[in-house]
């Protein structure tokens, strides 16, 4: 089973579960903001990407963070207590899919190759 993680009001999950809708491929929506971030998936992610394609500095949420806060993102103990805390910050959707596979942000032309 496909999961995408994500937070249902943001344009890029909206966009990546409309692709999944068309390709008539069923999955399974985790809303962070109600179901929060499950640690060991996040751990799954950050060991399958790296921490630093997870953080989305280029959001609204990163930017509205404290200098110091953002300095303190440093390795991937921060990062995963960041994410944690502030599940916005990561970088949408995340799509768990078969075999383990995990991708970030929305990746059509990834998800086709894994035949979805």
């Amino acid at each position: 089973m496909i999961i995408v993680y994500g937070i249902p009001n943001c344009d890029t999950v909206k966009k990546s579960r409309a692709w999944f809708d068309a390709q008539g491929v069923a999955y399974q929506f985790h809303d962070f903001k109600k179901q929060g971030v499950p640690a060991p998936a996040l751990d799954s992610w950050v060991a399958a990407l790296g921490w630093e394609a997870l953080v989305n500095k280029k959001g609204t949420t990163w930017r509205t963070l404290d200098a110091a806060v953002q300095a303190g993102v440093v390795d991937a103990a921060s990062a995963k207590a960041l994410m944690l805390a502030q599940p916005s910050v990561i970088k949408r959707p995340v799509v768990a899919g078969p075999d383990g596979k995990i991708t970030a942000g929305h990746s059509p032309q990834v998800w086709a190759a894994w035949g979805l």
